[in-house]
This record gives structure tokens, sequence and C-alpha cells, in this order.
């Protein structure tokens, strides 16, 4: 596969994401959903992410970009000097991290809850609710 030099950093930055995460099991609450699914009573614990916001984050990026692609690849590329670039490449890593952790989890919908890597809830926006029905299914006391 080839990648231009402007996007190498992203794909290592993506590959060691899923290296560091892919050996670790997450305990605790982790919720993914979409923008448009929203969910309610988060844990402030509880990890949060929306598998949609990469793609956010691309369209942002691409706003206002010439239709021709000589200027277009000029502005992206002034705008890859910019400070700013070296914090969206940080959020890119941290949103595809995210992503790569649903894919590892299995997660087929949202919104998902997860607890401690092991008990999933699918469908419920509640997450106050999912957490009770996992905490039955574990046979702990409400």
């Amino acid at each position: 596969m080839f990648l231009s030099p402007q996007l190498r950093p992203l794909a290592v930055l993506s590959s060691l994401c899923l290296l560091a995460w892919g050996q670790t099991a997450v305990a605790g609450v982790e919720v993914f959903t979409i923008a448009g699914e929203p969910v309610v009573n988060v844990p402030s614990s509880a990890a949060v992410v929306e598998l949609d916001a990469p793609a956010r984050l691309d369209a942002r990026l691409s706003q206002d970009l010439p239709a021709d692609p000589s200027r277009a690849k000029q502005m992206l590329q002034s705008r890859m000097n910019d400070p700013e670039w070296q914090r969206t490449l940080q959020d890119y890593g941290q949103l595809y991290q995210g992503v790569a952790r649903a894919w590892m989890l299995g997660i087929e919908r949202v919104p998902a809850v997860v607890v401690d890597s092991q008990y999933v809830v699918y469908g419920e926006p509640d997450i106050s609710r999912a957490l009770e029905e996992i905490k039955q299914a574990r046979g702990e006391q409400p």
C-alpha cells in the first residue's frame, strides 16, 4: 500500500495505537455510539467512543478544499504546516484507537455498553439502565 509522506505519521500512529490497545484488557465501562445515537446517564468514569468521529474529522479537514486537485493539495499541505496539525494527528490517533477497540471487542451495533471487556448490552441509550442489566446478569445486587 502506498502512503503519501504526509499520511505516513498518521498510519504509524494508528498502528502503534492498535498494538498498545490490543495488549491490554480494559476494566470499567466503555460506551460505543455514533453522533446520531445519543446516550444519556453516562458515568463520568466511562469511556465514550463515537465511532463516526474519524469521518467527521476527515470532513472538517477537507472542508472548503477546491475541486482542482493541485490547488487542494497545496491548501492541505499549508494546513499540515500549521502547528495545529500535530494536535490533529493526536486526535486522529485517539479517534481511531476507539474504532479499533470496538472492532477488537466485536461490537455489532450501537449504542453498545461494555463492562470489563466481558459484558455488553446493545441498543440501550440510557447507560445507567444498561449497567443495571449487566449487574443483574452477573448476579450482583442492585
